[in-house]
This record gives C-alpha cells, structure tokens and sequence, in this order.
C-alpha cells in the first residue's frame, strides 16, 4: 500500500474516532489530526506528479 493512501486511512479512522468520543477535546484533537493527515497525503501526491514531469 502507498504512503498517501496509508495516511488517508489514517485520516478516516481519526475522524470516527472524533466522532464517536465522548470527551469534546479529544474530538477536536482527532479532527485536527485528521486535517494533518490529509494535508499531508495532499503534499505527497503534487510532489509524486512533480516528480513525473
């Protein structure tokens, strides 16, 4: 499996995670850490098409 689809995996588990805590500042935890996780599958992907050209 690719690093950016392990890191979106990631992603979706953080976000059930959030949503399925009871403690509201873990959820906002896990929602930021799932920001994190896409922004950075989104940062290996323009440098895997940067690489290409």
């Amino acid at each position: 499996m690719g690093m950016q689809k392990a890191i979106k995996k990631q992603a979706i588990i953080a976000e059930r995670v959030a949503t399925q805590t009871a403690d509201a500042f873990v959820a906002n935890q896990m929602k930021t850490l799932a920001e994190a996780f896409r922004a950075q599958a989104k940062v290996i992907k323009r440098n895997k098409k940067k690489k290409r050209k």
